[in-house]
């Protein structure tokens, strides 16, 4: 399975989000993606975007000073 990544390290929300909808629109469904982020919001605003978009958050991880979101594009 390929899992594509979006390094949104250094940004803070809504660009992780953002730069996370426009890679998962230029995608196929099933693709999945890894987002990077040390924004603290992220933790909220990402799941929240997937619930809202209705693409399934596959984890979420603190790995110690940033966050690791694994996303897979819903059809």
């Amino acid at each position: 399975m390929e899992i594509l990544e979006v390094d949104a390290r250094g940004l803070r929300c809504p660009l992780p989000v953002l730069r996370a909808r426009k890679r998962l629109n230029a995608i196929a469904p099933g693709t999945c993606l890894r987002v990077l982020t040390d924004d603290p919001m992220a933790q909220i605003d990402m799941p929240h975007f997937c619930n809202q978009s209705g693409h399934e958050m596959l984890s979420a991880e603190d790995c110690g000073g940033h966050h690791v979101f694994v996303i897979r594009k819903s059809a």
